[in-house]
C-alpha cells in the first residue's frame, strides 16, 4: 500500500512539474549540440532574448488560466511602442514614456476585457478583431514608416535595455523581478485564487459571490500593463519601431511559452514559474534549430507543433 502511495506521489509530482523535466532535457540537448551552452555569455544572451516576450507571456498565463485567450498582444506592443516613442521624443523623459506605456497598455487590455466579458463575446473573436485594429491604427499613424528615437536621447535610452548590472543584463533582471511579483500575485492574493477558480468552474465561482466579469477583465488589464512594459523595453532595445512588423507573432510566442510551461489551455491550471521557464525553453528551441541548420522560416511550424503537442498532453493529463 505504501509503495502504491509512493508511486502515486511520484506520478503527481511529475504531472505537476513536467515543465521542469522538459527544461532539463532541453538543457542536455542544447549542451550536447553546443558545448559552450552553459557559459555565462551564452546564458546571459539566452535570458536577454527571452525577456521581452517572456514578460508578455506572464500576462498571457493569467488570461489562459482564467479560460480566455488574447491574440492582440503583438499588435498592442506595436501600438504602445510606436506612440511611446512619440511621447519620448516630445518629453525626452524615459520615465514619462514608461508611465505612458504602462497606462496605455492597461487601457488597451481593458478594452479587450470589457468587450469580451461585458459584451459576452468570445475572446478569440474579440482579440482577433483588436489585433487587426491596433495594428492598423499604428501603421496609419506612422504612414508605413518607422518611429525613430531622436539622436539626442538615443544612446542614453538604449542603455536601459542594453545595459548590465553586476554582469547580468538589465532585461533579464526586470524579467526575473516581474516573474517574482507575478508569483506572489497568483499564489498569495485573493485575486490569484479567483483567477484559478474562474478558470476551473466559472458558474460555481459566480455562485460563491465572486465578480467573475471583474476578475476576467482584470486579467486582460494586467496583460496589457505587462505588454506596455515589454513595449517600453522593446523600444529601448530596437530604438526604432517599424509599425508594420514589430511585435509580429508575439501572440504565438506568448501562447507557446505558456503551453510549454505546463498551463492548461482549458483554464484552471498553470504556474507562473512554468511560463518563465517556457519562455526560456522557447528561445532554447530556436537556438537548437539554428544549430541543427533548420531554415528559420520553419520556426513558426515548430512553434505550432509545440502548442498542439502541449494541448494534447494537457488534455491527456486532465483525463488521468
Amino acid at each position: 500500500m505504501s509503495q502504491l502511495n509512493k508511486n502515486l506521489d511520484m506520478k503527481k509530482i511529475y504531472s505537476n512539474y513536467t515543465f521542469v523535466f522538459s527544461f532539463l532535457v532541453l538543457v542536455i540537448i542544447a549542451t550536447v549540440i553546443n558545448h559552450s551552452f552553459l557559459s555565462w555569455t551564452n546564458l546571459s544572451t539566452l535570458m536577454l532574448q527571452s525577456s521581452i516576450k517572456g514578460i508578455i507571456a506572464l500576462g498571457m498565463t493569467l488570461i489562459i488560466i482564467s479560460g480566455q485567450i488574447d491574440l492582440s498582444v503583438g499588435s498592442q506592443c506595436a501600438l504602445v511602442a510606436g506612440l511611446g516613442v512619440v511621447v519620448l521624443n516630445r518629453t525626452e523623459s524615459p520615465l514619462i514614456m514608461l508611465l505612458f506605456c504602462m497606462v496605455f497598455g492597461a487601457l488597451l487590455g481593458t478594452i479587450n476585457g470589457l468587450i469580451t466579458n461585458k459584451g459576452k463575446m468570445a475572446p478569440f473573436i474579440v482579440t482577433l478583431a483588436t489585433m487587426s485594429a491596433y495594428r492598423s491604427i499604428i501603421v496609419q499613424l506612422g504612414q508605413g514608416g518607422p518611429f525613430n528615437i531622436k539622436m539626442k536621447i538615443l544612446m542614453s535610452f538604449r542603455k536601459i535595455a542594453a545595459g548590465k548590472f553586476l554582469g547580468i543584463p538589465n532585461l533579464a533582471i526586470i524579467f526575473i523581478i516581474i516573474t517574482i511579483l507575478m508569483v506572489i500575485l497568483v499564489k498569495y492574493t485573493k485575486f490569484g485564487r479567483y483567477v484559478y477558480a474562474v478558470g476551473s468552474n466559472e458558474n460555481a465561482t459566480f455562485l460563491t459571490g465572486v465578480n467573475v466579469v471583474k476578475v476576467k477583465t482584470l486579467c486582460f488589464t494586467l496583460t496589457g500593463f505587462l505588454t506596455g512594459i515589454a513595449s517600453f523595453l522593446l523600444s529601448s532595445r530596437l530604438t526604432s519601431i517599424t509599425a508594420a512588423n514589430v511585435g509580429m507573432s508575439f501572440e504565438l510566442d506568448a501562447i507557446a511559452a505558456v503551453a510549454i510551461g505546463g498551463t492548461s489551455m482549458n483554464g484552471g491550471r498553470g504556474k507562473i514559474i512554468g511560463t518563465f521557464l517556457g519562455a526560456i525553453m522557447l528561445q532554447m528551441i530556436e537556438g537548437i534549430l539554428i544549430a541543427a541548420r533548420i531554415p528559420p522560416f520553419l520556426s513558426g511550424l515548430v512553434k505550432g507543433i509545440i502548442i498542439i503537442l502541449a494541448v494534447i498532453f494537457q488534455s491527456k493529463k486532465g483525463n488521468d
